[in-house]
């Protein structure tokens, strides 16, 4: 009887163990990136929470596999720089396997079959690959569908058009800027599902497989810890249910916002807290870097005008360089060249938050131009008056305190006050590195709802009032200090 038990349980061991196959961990938490809207495999819904099948898929797998995890959605573009850059472990963003990417990166078994579908507008007469000849053809950077259009583009004689996001992409398509677009089947078929007056004519064509990646050489425990909680969850059906989900008819449909976002004080309504956040860490942004740069434009202000040739020079070095560079690079050359550079080196990956990146390539830039009013503001004082101050023995730096900076300082406010009003509008700009501000936070809502006029009328609105009661308020400042 108890070999007969024992048997029993030597054939029932591979079944249970499939349910439970786990790999070892080698860090405490690893932090996850992903994209931040590309429903239905990523997206926000009306309670500021990031959900879609991979948000639930790389939960589901951490939770089957005892590792803990911390997500971050930049965007795809961002979350590819930040596994880069070592600032995430592994990427899970509907991402297609292709023979570039795997010299990059390290990927997991495939939980997903892509087909790339066409897109175009309901009133579109486009029936066919054949009637795109000389028409524009848009879709989203770095993905498969991208490939699929430059392999059969000189076949079928369109011109292609590439976005950094899909909801720029399909306000292009609705304005007519472009003719059709190309996109992964489920996310054109949300997209259709959310209201884009959009058709599909071709049949869809497979493009490869999506997979959970990492970066070249590094983490391969994470890479078998999804393999192995994949196949536990296939195995218990808990994959099919994700799936199904948010790809079965009319789940893409299926949502917790409760209010019609369809009119603007709908989508105030539903989104007001993450627009609130948003509009903290804008302002939080503009504050912190405008602090750091007046200090720093200061100094090489004074440098400008100094006795020293050798101040002057560097002054100018400095001015010259910061601003010949693009804010969005000195961004992302901060942000992801750094770090890279730095693991290059010493061979550790030493991430910078995106928060930190956005305030230093803020305050660098603005601190250039801030040296240029100092330096402005002091040449137009009469130059005769540090002369005088010179001729009765006062310092250089005395005359400088007492004389020469009260008055520049009167001159040189007004221009203080536009820096200011410029380098809160350049907060959208550091989007680019993945920082949810105010207007990143708008994209992410647009990508979930396609409300893309009304969405940037709200933003408008935002940016015109705030700036408005900071113009006015700075220069009731000037008059009391005049």
């Amino acid at each position: 009887m108890k070999k007969k038990i024992l048997a029993c349980l030597l054939i029932l061991f591979p079944i249970f163990s499939l349910g439970i196959a786990k790999a070892d961990t080698v860090k405490s938490k690893y932090i996850i990136a992903s994209d931040s809207s590309f429903a239905p495999f990523v997206f926000q819904n009306s309670n500021n929470e990031y959900t879609g099948i991979d948000m639930d898929l790389i939960k589901a797998i951490a939770k089957d596999q005892g590792f803990e995890i911390e997500i971050t959605n930049p965007g795809f573009d961002a979350a590819i720089s930040a596994v880069q850059a070592g600032q995430a472990d592994g990427i899970i963003a509907g991402m297609s396997v292709t023979d570039a990417r795997k010299a990059t990166f390290d990927f997991s078994d495939s939980y997903y079959t892509a087909n790339t579908i066409l897109g175009v507008k309901e009133s579109s007469t486009i029936a066919s690959y054949e009637d795109l000849k000389d028409k524009t053809v848009g879709v989203k950077n770095g993905t498969a569908s991208q490939t699929f259009l430059t392999e059969n583009q000189s076949k079928y004689g369109y011109k292609i058009k590439t976005f950094s996001d899909g909801s720029s992409m399909y306000d292009s398509l609705n304005t007519g800027a472009i003719d059709a677009v190309m996109d992964d089947e489920p996310v054109l078929k949300y997209s259709i599902s959310q209201g884009q007056k959009l058709k599909t004519p071709i049949a869809g064509t497979p493009i490869g497989e999506t997979a959970f990646a990492v970066k070249k050489g590094t983490n391969p425990e994470l890479i078998q810890m999804f393999n192995k909680g994949l196949a536990n969850l296939k195995a218990n059906g808990e994959f099919q249910k994700i799936l199904d989900k948010y790809l079965a008819s009319g789940a893409a449909t299926t949502s917790t916002i409760t209010v019609d976002e369809t009119t603007i004080w709908g989508l105030l309504q539903n989104n007001y807290k993450q627009l609130l956040s948003g509009l903290g860490i804008t302002l939080a942004l503009a504050l912190i870097s405008f602090a750091i740069a007046i200090v720093i434009g200061i100094i090489f202000g004074m440098f400008s005008v100094s006795p020293y040739k050798s101040l002057r020079l560097i002054s100018e070095i400095f001015v010259d360089v910061v601003r010949g560079i693009p804010l969005m690079i000195l961004a992302a050359f901060i942000f992801w060249g750094i770090p890279n550079f730095i693991e290059s080196i010493t061979g550790h990956q030493s991430p910078i938050n995106d928060f930190v990146a956005g305030t230093i390539a803020l305050s660098l830039n603005a601190a250039a131009y801030i040296a240029e009013i100092v330096r402005g503001g002091i040449q137009a004082v009469p130059v005769g008056q540090m002369e005088a101050s010179r001729s009765l023995g006062i310092s250089y730096g005395k005359t400088m305190r007492k004389i020469i900076l009260p008055q520049a300082t009167k001159l040189m406010l007004p221009n203080f006050v536009n820096q200011f009003v410029i380098a809160l509008k350049d907060t959208t700009i550091v989007s680019a590195i993945g920082l949810v501000e105010l207007f990143q936070t708008g994209k992410i809502i647009i990508a979930r709802n396609y409300q893309s006029f009304k969405m940037y009328a709200i933003l408008a609105i935002f940016y015109l009032v705030i700036i408005t009661l900071l113009t006015r308020l700075a220069k009731r400042l000037e008059k009391r200090i005049r």
